[in-house]
């Protein structure tokens, strides 16, 4: 693996971020702009920890201005958790992508978000409004106070009455996790005033919607998700202006929640081709989400309204079968990956909300989360029909009674419904 030539961490250049380009080029090419000029295809991987240098007032002076304010120049890092070149490419890719100043990369989402709110706590702005569902952890982390937050959950029409002189942050997550409701962030930016509006975009991804565009002052992103693509790679990043970015990076080199380089390199790759895999994958969940929607199995579909890879839908049958009984489909949790992966919110991605505040949202006990890949759709589909099991057919019987019968039951095999309790055993 080759260290950079010279330490310093990747900046684009003027020329680079011209707007004009397209958001499938900026892709390819954002983070990678300086590689022809240095001779290299393939962005190098810089491993260090530390980075020699026998100019130590030189860097005194660089350490002097991140402690003061977080800037990063354009010298060595001195200390891989001050910045390292690697990750600063991907920081400079999802920026360019995401249409923002910066962006500050973390060993995970949930390091990303809790940064956050060490920034805005320690301004004396612990008070956080926030709109559910969110991701599980995150309503966790915010419930349970653990780094000195206090929430009010409202709904969207409620932002602006909850917003008190001590409240930092707004959160929302749109499409939301994991019933994918959606919405209007520009209506959502106007009601926090000035307080700064995060937006959780993992589930959309640039490549569907920009939430800085419609006033939202913070990004946030599981990269582990789209970003990465493939699921082998844990991280989180925040796109954010420079002022903002200025404290996350403050709180990242003093809590260590640092980015490992092959991580940032794993994620670089990972955007060279997120919009083509979301439209791929995309196809796939609308398809699946039309079938699923006429299916007698199935009670209640979600689907967002733009699109993604990402299907919920509400058996009618048990959910605990259908992820047992999926061959293809991955039974996992995470979401993302080139294969498709299925999961029981209930049980595992929102398992430690209160079960009445997940309910409330939404995420009713036969909620099923998919995330489609880019396998065949039909394939998906046979995997899909074979786990959600037999289909109940109601006929009509004698005295007004009814009786579901499962289509494709083995014969004397039928399931019965409406009938007293005495003969169900009174269970």
């Amino acid at each position: 693996m080759e260290a950079n030539t010279g330490t310093a961490p990747h900046t684009p250049s003027a020329d680079s971020a011209s707007p004009s380009r397209a958001l499938a080029t900026e892709a390819v090419h954002a983070g990678r702009d300086d590689l022809a000029d240095m001779g290299l295809h393939a962005p190098p991987i810089d491993l260090s920890t530390t980075y020699p240098s026998r100019d130590s007032r030189g860097e005194a002076a660089r350490i002097d201005a991140f402690a003061a304010e977080g800037l990063v120049d354009d010298g060595p890092p001195v200390y891989a958790r001050l910045g390292n070149p690697t990750v600063a490419r991907f920081e400079t890719a999802l920026a360019r992508l995401e249409g923002t100043e910066s962006a500050v990369a973390f060993a995970s989402g949930m390091a990303a978000l809790t940064a956050v709110l060490l920034v805005r706590g320690s301004a004396r702005l612990r008070h956080v409004v926030a709109v559910r569902p969110l991701y599980g952890c995150s309503d966790h982390l915010l419930s349970a106070g653990l780094v000195g937050t206090e929430v009010t959950w409202v709904d969207p029409e409620g932002i602006a009455d909850a917003i008190r002189p001590d409240t930092g942050l707004v959160m929302v997550e749109s499409p939301a996790n994991p019933t994918l409701a959606e919405l209007d962030l520009a209506e959502v930016a106007r009601a926090c005033g000035t307080v700064p509006l995060l937006a959780d975009n993992t589930f959309a991804t640039p490549v569907l919607q920009r939430p800085a565009e419609s006033g939202a002052r913070l990004v946030l992103h599981s990269a582990t998700k789209y970003l990465g693509g493939h699921g082998d790679v844990l991280g989180g990043v925040v796109a954010c202006d420079e002022e903002l970015a200025r404290g996350l990076r403050q709180v990242r080199f003093a809590t260590g929640g640092v980015l490992h380089p092959l991580a940032g390199y794993l994620l670089l790759r990972g955007l060279s081709t997120l919009p083509v895999r979301v439209r791929a994958a995309s196809a796939n969940a609308a398809e699946l989400a039309r079938r699923l929607a006429a299916d007698p199995r199935v009670e209640r579909v979600h689907y967002p309204r733009m699109g993604g890879a990402m299907v919920a839908f509400e058996v009618r049958g048990d959910p605990h079968g259908v992820i047992a009984g999926v061959r293809l489909i991955t039974p996992a949790v995470s979401l993302g990956s080139v294969d498709s992966l299925i999961q029981h919110p209930a049980s595992i991605s929102h398992r430690v909300v209160d079960v009445e505040d997940r309910r409330s949202a939404g995420v009713s006990d036969r909620l099923l989360r998919m995330s489609c890949g880019l396998e065949d759709v039909d394939d998906l589909w046979r995997d899909l029909d074979r786990a959600l099991g037999p289909a109940p057919v109601t006929i009509p019987a004698r005295a007004g009674v009814q009786r579901q019968v499962l289509r494709g039951a083995a014969r004397g095999r039928t399931a019965t419904a409406n009938r007293p309790a005495s003969r169900r055993g009174g269970r």
